[in-house]
């Protein structure tokens, strides 16, 4: 299985080669990506490829429901990078209906340290109860909290230090949030994107 996954990776090389002869010097001479992209591990959605843009073009994060915790120094590190070193332009925190960590993490079950991890999602659920309880299909319901979950996540990256001080110095960073669908493989904006605190405030309002 690993010798095909390296012959796929030879073809590939051939192919972007043939297609660019300049394709590879190019990459090793610069990273300048205009996107950071906070995205859910799921390997149904892989980021480059959703929005058809070649490597070295978006900086990416990824991990269990997409989410941008202020106390995870891993998520913390990428941002600090994006933001101070790359000068991102947009951030975009991706979440995709059908996420396993946002069922997961409502359904009774215990799976050990993830329950840790997806805490976040269990307090935006009990924050959002009562719009969730009058939802009566459960998918459509996990539909929902996906969605509040990417808002959560846009307020919290732009509430974070680095994106602030960023502001304040002038930079130009928009945070948005979207939602991909599996089934249609189409993005939603869901019409949150913050530009600075000013946005920050009135989205937690």
């Amino acid at each position: 299985m690993l010798d095909d996954l390296k012959a796929k990776n030879r073809a590939w090389a051939e192919r972007k080669t043939a297609d660019d002869p300049g394709y590879f010097r190019r990459l090793v001479g610069q990273q300048a990506p205009q996107y950071l992209w906070i995205g859910c591990s799921d390997s149904r959605v892989p980021a480059t490829e959703i929005v058809d843009l070649d490597p070295g073009e978006m900086f990416v994060h990824r991990n269990i429901a997409n989410l941008a915790p202020p106390q995870d120094a891993n998520y913390l590190s990428v941002l600090q990078y994006a933001v101070d070193v790359l000068k991102v332009r947009h951030i975009l925190v991706v979440g995709h209906y059908g996420c396993g960590g946002i069922a997961a993490a409502v359904d009774g079950g215990r799976r050990g340290l993830i329950d840790h991890w997806l805490h976040p999602i269990r307090e935006t659920a009990h924050e959002h109860r009562h719009e969730l309880e009058v939802i009566p299909e459960e998918r459509e319901r996990l539909n929902r909290l996906c969605e509040l979950n990417v808002v959560r996540q846009v307020r919290n990256v732009g509430s974070d230090v680095f994106v602030q001080d960023a502001w304040a110095r002038g930079q130009k960073i928009s945070v948005h949030g979207w939602v991909y669908s599996l089934e249609t493989g189409l993005i939603t904006d869901l019409d949150v994107t913050v530009r600075s605190s000013a946005d920050v405030e009135k989205l937690e309002s």
